[in-house]
């Protein structure tokens, strides 16, 4: 049974292998990935529930979300834009 797998395809298990790969290198064990279109926004969650007590705003439109002294996820703005 021959397999036809187009550049589309390939592209994209390409670009989810780079990813995991990166997220290996992070300290934290699970991560849950929220992706909203419409605002191009990206919710990254290091545990559920998130639950913060302190927002840190960055300059460069990255919201830290902690918990006491940890990070418990990232909310990073126009997230399109970014390379």
């Amino acid at each position: 049974m021959a397999t036809v797998t187009t550049m589309k395809t390939v592209d994209f298990v390409t670009n989810c292998v780079a990813v995991a790969t990166d997220m290996l290198k992070l300290p934290t064990h699970n991560m849950w990935l929220d992706y909203d279109r419409e605002a191009d926004v990206l919710y990254m969650s290091f545990r559920k529930p998130q639950r913060a007590t302190t927002t840190i705003e960055t300059d460069n439109d990255i919201l830290i979300r902690k918990d006491g002294k940890n990070i418990v996820g990232l909310t990073i703005l126009n997230v399109s834009s970014r390379q």
